[in-house]
C-alpha cells in the first residue's frame, strides 16, 4: 500500500492479512527455487546492473512442482520448456528480473495458474493473448513496471481475487474491469489517473482499494456501490472535500485521507460506525473535526500536519483510542478530559505550542510512543516531559505534595571578538555603571574614558536584573581570545539567551563574517533555535550617519546569510523529495541518480533532518542595538530590552514555570558545605544530596538539567565522557581553565614563579638543582620555567609538576591534581604524552599535551610515514581516506578535542596544529584538518590509512575507532550541517587534486571489485561502516556501476 504517512501507520495488520491468505493458498505446495548465479538471490552483484542475460535450465522431473520462484535472477526470457514442463504449476514468481512483456509461454499454464507476480520488470504491455489465456488466475502483481494501459483481456480472468498495478504509468484503465465481479483487493497507486475510475463502481465484492497518489481532485457521488469496501487509501489523492454519499460506505474500517487538501469532513462522516483506523495527516483543518467525536470505536486517529488550534474536551468519548498524532498543528493546550483516554498506547505531539499539560496526566500510563519535543513547555518543565510519561506523573504529584518555589533566573552569555568591548558592557550592565561623562552628552565635552577593565578569560556574574520582581541574570562573559575557543562550547546550552558582542568602531562590511556571521553559525550549530540579540559597542566613536550604516549593514548581511542558508536546506530537502517521488528500483537502475540505492527510510530520515534544521533557525533579535557606555540613556535601553525579552512567554516559557520545592533545595545543597569547597561532584554525590532533597535518583537528572540550562552549575548529561560529573563550583572551574587558556607567557611564568615561592624545589627539579647556591639556583630555576611557558605556547607541551604550580592555589594534594588531569582529558583539553596504558609512570616525569596550542601546521618531517606524506603524495598501496565536510562552519576546537579522544586508540603519534600522524598498531594513520580556502569552500576533516590491497581490511580496522570517536563529538552539535565522503583510492594514488566522491556507510568487509568508477578510474566496491550520526547530511552520489554505497542517516 502506498501513501506518504504508510511508514508510520500500523500498516502490519493488513500486509499481515495478505501474507496468512497467500499462506493459506500455499502452505502444502511443493516448492522450487532457481538461481542463476548458483547461490541465493540477490548474492554478488545486482542482477539488474548485470551486463550478461543469465541463463537458467529447468532440472528434469519437476511436473509435479506447484510453486516455482525464478525471481531476482535478471531474465530477459524463461527456461525452455516452461510450459510443458510444469503440468501443476499453481505459482509462478518472475519479480526482479527484465521482461519487458509477459513471456508468452506463461500462456501455456493458464488452465492451473492461480497467482503470477511479475513486479519490479520493465514491462511496457502485458500482451492481450498471454493475459487472455490466464483465465484460472486469482492473484496477479504488475507492480513496478512502466505499464502505461492494460489489454481489455484483463475483465476476462473472471476468478481475479487480488490485482497490483501500483507504481505504473496508467492514465486509465480498461472499461473490461468493471467485469471483474470477484475482485477483493485492487492496488492501482501511484500512477497517471486523472480521475476515479467509474469502471471500479461496479466492482461490488472490492474490501481493499489504494488509489494513492493520483490526481483524482474528486469522488463520485455514487462511490456509496462499493458498499463491501473495508480498507480504502485515498492518500495524495488532490481531494478537496468529500461527498456526502461517501458516508455511506458502513462497512469501511481503514481510511487513508492524508495529504489532501481537506477543510472539513460531512456531517454525515459519524455514520462509519466501523471506522478503527482514519488518517487526516497533511490536510486544512484548523477546527477537530466534531464528526469524529461520536465514532466510539475509532482505535488510531492521525492529525498530523493540520493547522488545530485546539483539542474538544469531548474526546474523551473515543474511549477505545489507542493511538493519537496530533503534531505539527498549533495546539495550545489539552483540555483536561484527555486523561480519561487511559487506554492510549501512542500520543505524539510534538510541534505544537503547548505551555502546560493536564493534571492527572499520569493517568496515561500505557502510553508507550511519546513525542512532545518542539512545544514551549512550562508545566511539567520540559526536561521532565521528555522523559516520558512515568516522570510527569511523579512530577506532578510532587508538585501538588509540595510548597512550589518560583525562581525567575535566565543564563545571558555575552559573545564576540576580542576587544569587542564585551567585558566593559558586563560590568555597565551588571554595576550600574557609567564609563566617562555621566550626562552622554556631546562627544566633545565628554571627559576622557577610564581604563576599560581587562578581561581574566571566561568570567561568571550573577546580576540582580529586577529586584521587584526577583528576575535575575547568571552572566557568562565568553573570552573572544582564540585560545577559548576549545572550551567555549562547554557553556553554550539551550534556554539561555545569547548577546553577541560587535565593536562598531572598528566594524567594517568586509569583516562581517568573522564578526557576527562565524558566531552566529557557531550558535545555531550547537543550540539550535537559540535566542540571539545583537549589540553594537563603541557607539559613541561613530558619527550619527557612520552608526546607522553600520547598524543596517549588519542588519543586512544578517538577513542574506539566513536567507542563503535557509534556501541551501531546501534545495537539499527538494533534492531528497525528488528521490523519493522516484521508486527506489527506478533509483537503483542508474548509479549516476541522486542518492542511488538508498532505501526511501533513509532517505526519510535525512528529509526529517533538514526539516528539523529549517524549523529551527536561530531567533535573531533585530535591529541591532547600539551602546555606548558613556551614555546612561543607551544602557537602560538595553537592560530594558533585556527584561522584555527574558520576561515572554512565547520566548522563554521556562522563566515563569514554578518548580517543586524540592529542585530549590537540591540547588541550596549543592553549594553548602561541604561540597560547596569540591571543584565537582560525581553523579553519585548529587544523587545522595538529591535524596536529601527528597528526590530519587530518576527524578534527579531532570533537576540537574534545569539547574544546567539557567546557568547556576553545569552538568553534560548528553556527553559520554562527562555525565558522571556535575561541575556546580563555576568559580574555581573557570578560574583552573582559564589559568590553561589565556596566551600570556609573561602572566603564564608569573603563575609559576608564585608556585615554587615558599614551596622548595619543585617536583622533578630539585635533582638538577642541588649543590648550586641559591642566587644560581634561583636563576636556574627561572630558565627551567622559562623553557616550560616556550613549549607550552608552542607545542603544548607541559610537564605534570609545572601543572601543579601553576594550579597551586586550587590545588594542593597530588591526588587532586591527577583527578584535575584526568577531567581535562575527559573534556578533551589533554593528554598525557608518555604514560603507558594502563600502567603508571613508575616515578618518571609526566608530560601532558594540549593541543589547542600546538603551532607548527604539520608534524616534524621524522614523523612522515614510511618516508612519505600520507596526506599528500603517491603511494604504491591502495590509500583509504574517509571526508567530513563543513559546508557553513567548522565547530571551534573540534580538531584540538578530537586529538585528545583518538589517543587512546593511537601510537607513536606526531602532532602539527591541522594534521596528526600515528599508527594504529602497525597500521599509519592520519587525521588532517584544512580550513576553508574561500567563503565558498566548506571545512574538510579526513581520516585516512593505506595498506595493500589484500590487507586493505586493515586499514579500514584501524580507522573504525576513529570514526566513532569523531560521530561522538559531532553529536555535541544538533544543529550542524556536514557531509561524510570515501575518497577514490584510485583518484588518491595518482595524486588528483579532486578525487571522486562517494556518500554512505561503510562495511568492515569489502564487497566485488569493479573496473570503472565514475572518474573512468578502477575502484574497489566499497561501504562506509559507521552511521553518519543525526546532525550528517551527503553530498550528491557522483557513483558509477563499479561503487556501491548506502546512505544511512
Amino acid at each position: 500500500m502506498a501513501g506518504k504517512d504508510s511508514g508510520n501507520l500500523k500498516t502490519v495488520r493488513l500486509w499481515r492479512d495478505a501474507a496468512l491468505r497467500a499462506r493459506k493458498l500455499r502452505s502444502n505446495l511443493r516448492q522450487l527455487t532457481l538461481s542463476a548465479s548458483g547461490g541465493c538471490p540477490g548474492a554478488g552483484a545486482d542482477p539488474l546492473e548485470s551486463p550478461d542475460t543469465p541463463q537458467l535450465v529447468l532440472p528434469a522431473n519437476i511436473g509435479d512442482i506447484e510453486v516455482l520462484n525464478l525471481g531476482n535472477n535478471g531474465l530477459e526470457e524463461v527456461p525452455d520448456g516452461l510450459g510443458s514442463a510444469l503440468g501443476s504449476l499453481r505459482v509462478l514468481v518472475l519479480r526482479r528480473n527484465r521482461f519487458s512483456r509477459l513471456p508468452p509461454p506463461v500462456a501455456e499454464l493458464g488452465h492451473h495458474l492461480t497467482e503470477l507476480d511479475v513486479s519490479h520488470n520493465r514491462l511496457t504491455a502485458l500482451g492481450a493473448e498471454v493475459v487472455g489465456a490466464l483465465r484460472e488466475l486469482r492473484k496477479l502483481n504488475l507492480s513496478h513496471n512502466q505499464l502505461s494501459s492494460l489489454p481489455a483481456q484483463l475483465g476476462a480472468l473472471a476468478h481475479l481475487e487480488e490485482l497490483d498495478v501500483s507504481f505504473n504509468r496508467l492514465a486509465h484503465l480498461p472499461d473490461s474491469f468493471s467485469f471483474l465481479h470477484r475482485l477483493r483487493t485492487l492496488d492501482v497507486d501511484h500512477n497517471q489517473l486523472t480521475a476515479f475510475p467509474q469502471q471500479l463502481l461496479q466492482l461490488v465484492a472490492l474490501e481493499e482499494l489504494d488509489v494513492s497518489s493520483n490526481r483524482l481532485r474528486g469522488l463520485p457521488e455514487d462511490i456509496s456501490a462499493l458498499r463491501a469496501l473495508k480498507i480504502l487509501w485515498l492518500s495524495g489523492a488532490e481531494l478537496g472535500f468529500l461527498p456526502s454519499s461517501f458516508c455511506e460506505l458502513a462497512s469501511l474500517e481503514s481510511l487513508m485521507l492524508d495529504n489532501n487538501g481537506l477543510q472539513a469532513l460531512p456531517a454525515q462522516f459519524s455514520c462509519l460506525q466501523r471506522l478503527k483506523m482514519l488518517n487526516l495527516s497533511s490536510n486544512l483543518f484548523e477546527e477537530f473535526p466534531a464528526a469524529l467525536l461520536p465514532l466510539a470505536g475509532l482505535e488510531e486517529l492521525y492529525l498530523s500536519r493540520n493547522q488545530l488550534t485546539s483539542v474538544p474536551s469531548l474526546i474523551s468519548g473515543l474511549g477505545r483510542l489507542l493511538t493519537l498524532w496530533l503534531d505539527n498543528n498549533r495546539i495550545r493546550y489539552l483540555p483536561d478530559s484527555i486523561v480519561e483516554l487511559t487506554g492510549l498506547e501512542e500520543l505524539v505531539l510534538q510541534g505544537n505550542q503547548i505551555a502546560v499539560l493536564p493534571d492527572n496526566f499520569g493517568q496515561l500510563s500505557r502510553v508507550g510512543l511519546w513525542k512532545i519535543k518542539d512545544n514551549p513547555l512550562i508545566q511539567p518543565p520540559y526536561e521532565v516531559c521528555m522523559k516520558g510519561i512515568p516522570y510527569i506523573a511523579a512530577y506532578q504529584k510532587e508538585l501538588a505534595h509540595s510548597q512550589p518555589a518560583v525562581q525567575p533566573r535566565l543564563k545571558l552569555l555575552l559573545m564576540g571578538h576580542k576587544a569587542a568591548g564585551k567585558t566593559l558592557l558586563r560590568h555597565c550592565l551588571t554595576e550600574d555603571r557609567v564609563e566617562g561623562n555621566q550626562g552622554g552628552g556631546d562627544k566633545e565635552k565628554s571627559s576622557p574614558p577610564s581604563p576599560p577593565p581587562v578581561s581574566k578569560g571566561i568570567e561568571v556574574t550573577s546580576w540582580p536584573a529586577d529586584a521587584s520582581r526577583g528576575l535575575r541574570f547568571i552572566v557568562y562573559d565568553l573570552a573572544g581570545d582564540e585560545s577559548y575557543e576549545v572550551i567555549q562550547p562547554f557553556f553554550l546550552s539551550p534556554g539561555a539567551l545569547y548577546v553577541l558582542v560587535v565593536n562598531l568602531a572598528t566594524y567594517e562590511p568586509c569583516r562581517f563574517p568573522t564578526a557576527v556571521g562565524s558566531f552566529l553559525h557557531r550558535v545555531g550549530a550547537r543550540v539550535p533555535h537559540a535566542v540571539v540579540c545583537i549589540v553594537g559597542t563603541h557607539a559613541d566613536l561613530c558619527g550619527e550617519w557612520e552608526l546607522e550604516e553600520k547598524c543596517l549593514d549588519i542588519h543586512r548581511q544578517i538577513a542574506l546569510q539566513e536567507k542563503h542558508d535557509a534556501e541551501g536546506l531546501s534545495h537539499l530537502a527538494q533534492v531528497v523529495d525528488e528521490a523519493l517521488a522516484r521508486d527506489f528500483e527506478l533509483r537503483s537502475a542508474s548509479p549516476h541518480a541522486a542518492y542511488y540505492g538508498v532505501s526511501d527510510k533513509n532517505l526519510r530520515r535525512r528529509k526529517a533532518h533538514f526539516q528539523y534544521l529549517l524549523h529551527h533557525r536561530l531567533q535573531i533579535l533585530s535591529p541591532v542595538l547600539p551602546v555606548s557606555c558613556r551614555d546612561p540613556r543607551q544602557l537602560q535601553r538595553l537592560r530594558d530590552k533585556l527584561l522584555s525579552v527574558a520576561e515572554h512567554r512565547e520566548i522563554f516559557p521556562n522563566l515563569h514555570r514554578v518548580l517543586p520545592r524540592s529542585w530549590q533545595v537540591l540547588e541550596e545543597l549543592h553549594f553548602q558545605p561541604p561540597q560547596a569547597q569540591r571543584l565537582w561532584l560525581s553523579w553519585w554525590d548529587s544523587a545522595r544530596l538529591g535524596l536529601q532533597a527528597g528526590l530519587t535518583e530518576d527524578r534527579l537528572q531532570s533537576a540537574l538539567s534545569y539547574l544546567h540550562e539557567s546557568g547556576k552549575l553545569l552538568y553534560f548529561e548528553d556527553s559520554p565522557a562527562l555525565k558522571e560529573h556535575v561541575f556546580h563550583n563555576l568559580t574555581r572551574l573557570i578560574d583552573i581553565l582559564n589559568v590553561f587558556f589565556q596566551r600570556d607567557a609573561s602572566l603564564l611564568l608569573h603563575k609559576l614563579l608564585l608556585g615554587t615561592s615558599g614551596d622548595g624545589e619543585a617536583d622533578g627539579e630539585s635533582a638538577s638543582l642541588v649543590g648550586l647556591p641559591a642566587p644560581s639556583q634561583d636563576l636556574l630555576r627561572a630558565t627551567q620555567l622559562h623553557h616550560y611557558v616556550e613549549g607550552f605556547l608552542l607545542h603544548g607541551l607541559l610537564p605534570a609538576h609545572a601543572i601543579r604550580l601553576l594550579l597551586k592555589p586550587h590545588v594542593q594534594a597530588q591526588q587532586d591534581l591527577q583527578l584535575l588531569l584526568e577531567l581535562l582529558e575527559k573534556m578533551g583539553l589533554c593528554y598525557c604524552l608518555n604514560k603507558p596504558k594502563g600502567k603508571p609512570l613508575n616515578g618518571s616525569t609526566a608530560w601532558y599535551k594540549f593541543p589547542c596550542y600546538v603551532q607548527n601546521e604539520v608534524p616534524h618531517a621524522e614523523a612522515w610515514i614510511n618516508g612519505t606524506n600520507l596526506a599528500g603524495q603517491s603511494f604504491v598501496a591502495e590509500q583509504l581516506q574517509i571526508e567530513y565536510s563543513f559546508p557553513f562552519t567548522f565547530p571551534p576546537g573540534l580538531f584540538a578535542r578530537y586529538s585528545v579522544q583518538i589517543n587512546s586508540h593511537v601510537v607513536h603519534r606526531s602532532d602539527g596544529k591541522f594534521q596528526i600522524f600515528a599508527y594504529r598498531g602497525k597500521v599509519p594513520v592520519v587525521v588532517s584538518y584544512r580550513p576553508a580556502r574561500g567563503v565558498l569552500q566548506p571545512d574538510t576533516l579526513s581520516i585516512a590509512s593505506h595498506a595493500s590491497l589484500p590487507n586493505i581490511w586493515t586499514a579500514w580496522q584501524a580507522i573504525t575507532p576513529l570514526l566513532e570517536e569523531l560521530n561522538v563529538l559531532l553529536q555535541e552539535w544538533p544543529g550542524l550541517l556536514y557531509t561524510v565522503h570515501i575518497l577514490c583510492s584510485k583518484c588518491l594514488k595518482r595524486g588528483s587534486p579532486n578525487p571522486h566522491a562517494f556518500p554512505g556507510r561503510t562495511l568492515v568487509k569489502s564487497t566485488e571489485t569493479s573496473d570503472s568508477c565514475g572518474c573512468g578510474i578502477s575502484v574497489e566496491r566499497r561501504e562506509y561502516q559507521n552511521s553518519p550520526g543525526p546532525s550528517c547530511v551527503p553530498g550528491q552520489p557522483s557513483t558509477s556501476p563499479g561503487v556501491s554505497v548506502t546512505l544511512s542517516k
